[in-house]
């Protein structure tokens, strides 16, 4: 299986020790699937990691571990296609991640943008407890 989580995924693992999101990041780390990822992605957790309310809530070590494990044990893929699909052109990258890695899921929290797709080509569009559900941990 290959997935994408979405940053708010990956950023919202930190917040609470058994929510989903941090189920699954324990699960990607257990080798239960494959995670894909990009440089788009990383420098967006980067970014988004840098604001006052995130900082509040994730320690910059946290940060730091996470990025340097999608370096380390994720797939990262490159030279992604351009897309214009999403209204929100920053969602764009990630169904250019999901075609450029022929994703099997895409797991986001984003309810009013990328979750409204549902479906993209042949990347299923899931919130992170369809995903749990999905893989009965």
């Amino acid at each position: 299986m290959r997935v994408i989580l979405d940053s708010n995924i990956l950023l919202s693992a930190f917040f609470q020790a058994d929510s989903p999101q941090n189920l699954l990041v324990h699960t990607w780390m257990d080798g239960r699937f494959d995670l894909l990822s990009s440089s788009e992605q990383i420098e967006e957790i980067t970014r988004v990691a840098r604001y006052p309310h995130v900082r509040k809530l994730i320690h910059s070590s946290e940060i730091g571990w996470l990025i340097n494990r999608l370096r380390d044990r994720a797939t990262l893929l490159i030279d992604l296609p351009i897309l214009d699909i999403s209204p929100d052109p920053a969602d764009n990258f990630l169904f250019a991640m999901a075609e450029a890695g022929a994703a099997t899921h895409l797991v986001t929290g984003d309810k009013s943008g990328v979750l409204t797709f549902r479906k993209h080509l042949s990347t299923r569009i899931v919130t992170a407890r369809q995903m749990v559900d999905f893989l009965k941990i």
